[in-house]
């Protein structure tokens, strides 16, 4: 690389959670008619915990606890033809009430862990999902 041919770019950051509930993951479908994870762009001041329990609150009506940090990449969407860096959450749902779909999505989806790979995702989301649900195990076997 020359000396000072780099330039810095700019690049919007997405905070998703993995929500599971009776065995389901809650998932939404965007314009783009793909299943993502509930969540959204951190605001100025917000934690990324914050903004995660924020975005699924306002998207679904999910009360959550954020958890670990379970992925994190760099998504370009075509679509849109710009790159979004991602970072992923476990997440508790407090309550056991049903999802409400925002007007933010198309559809709202509890799906088993089964059902996942065959959904139209980002691979980013389903190997979220899949270490989520792995660890989910690992702490009802101790």
């Amino acid at each position: 690389m020359e000396q000072g041919s780099h330039r810095p770019q700019a690049f919007a950051i997405s905070i998703k959670g993995v929500a599971i509930q009776s065995g389901k993951v809650l998932l939404l479908r965007n314009e783009r008619e793909e299943w993502e994870l509930p969540g959204g762009r951190i605001e100025i001041g917000e934690t990324p915990e914050e903004c995660v329990t924020r975005e699924i609150y306002e998207e679904t009506r999910w009360k959550v606890k954020a958890g670990h940090i379970l992925d994190t990449w760099m998504y370009y969407i075509n679509a849109a033809k710009k790159y979004v860096f991602i970072v992923t959450y476990g997440c508790y749902p407090i309550s056991q009430t049903q999802p409400v779909l925002s007007d933010e999505h198309k559809e709202i989806g509890l799906f088993h862990e089964h059902e996942v790979s065959t959904l139209v995702m980002p691979d980013g989301y389903k190997r979220s999902i899949a270490t989520w649900y792995a660890k989910l195990r690992e702490n009802t076997q101790d």
